[in-house]
């Protein structure tokens, strides 16, 4: 019994970062830069007394993502982008042609959930966009598509902006694509193929969405397999 409940009680122990005190410093500044300069931009696009938020809550959240997880497929530019598009759009639809409140945001999580994953923009922040356009209240109602421009893609294009001039500033990768010529090192390397296309099987066994983009993965488990082998032939 005790096992039992040590067992649980440690699948709640938090996963170690892995992140030095710097990229910890790095990825704050990023947020206090890129929230900072939406919201300045945005409210001298806009001014204090429009109507509707300068700068909306799930912001924040996308902050969380492009500076402290830059690595993340849920971070790269199209998903959110796309992600924060499509859910504005399936929010503002369901607040105009359902009307229960609470089966209009269900049902607008639920629809923008499919639609991020079927168009690969899976961003997490954009659940809450999609509640925002159900729930903001009457200013966000009567905008009705308009918001779906502003401030949703406003904020999101600024903030976007912000994390690539960020990043590019501290030499940060991101865009996080694919690293440079895997393609050419897997096409003199068999060794490397066959991982390649292990890793991609294992994925599709696997049935579920995975943090990390398979290029990083591969390349994480490459380095630890060398790393082995010079540990075991010195």
């Amino acid at each position: 019994m005790i096992r039992t409940l040590q067992n649980a009680l440690q699948r709640w122990r938090p996963a170690p970062l892995h992140l030095s005190p710097r990229e910890c410093l790095r990825a704050a500044a990023g947020a206090l830069f890129g929230i900072g300069v939406t919201a300045a931009l945005c409210t001298w696009a806009l001014g204090l007394s429009a109507d509707l938020p300068l700068l909306i809550a799930p912001m924040g959240a996308s902050a969380v993502l492009l500076f402290a997880a830059p690595a993340s497929p849920l971070a790269q530019p199209w998903a959110l982008l796309g992600g924060n598009l499509v859910a504005s759009l399936v929010g503002v639809t369901c607040a105009m042609w359902v009307g229960n409140e609470i089966i209009a945001a269900a049902l607008a999580v639920s629809v923008a959930i499919g639609l991020m994953l079927a168009l690969r923009c899976l961003h997490p922040p954009s659940g809450a966009v999609a509640l925002t356009a159900v729930l903001g209240g009457p200013a966000i109602h009567a905008a009705g598509y308009g918001f779906v421009l502003d401030p949703v893609l406003l904020n999101s294009v600024v903030l976007l902006v912000c994390a690539l001039v960020f990043h590019g500033f501290s030499r940060h990768r991101y865009p996080h694509g694919p690293a440079p010529s895997p393609v050419a090192a897997r096409a003199v390397s068999p060794a490397s193929q066959h991982l390649h296309e292990a890793l991609q099987a294992v994925l599709d066994e696997r049935d579920e969405f995975i943090d990390v983009e398979p290029d990083d993965l591969e390349a994480i488990v490459s380095a630890t397999l060398a790393r082995l082998n010079s540990e075991a032939c010195p």
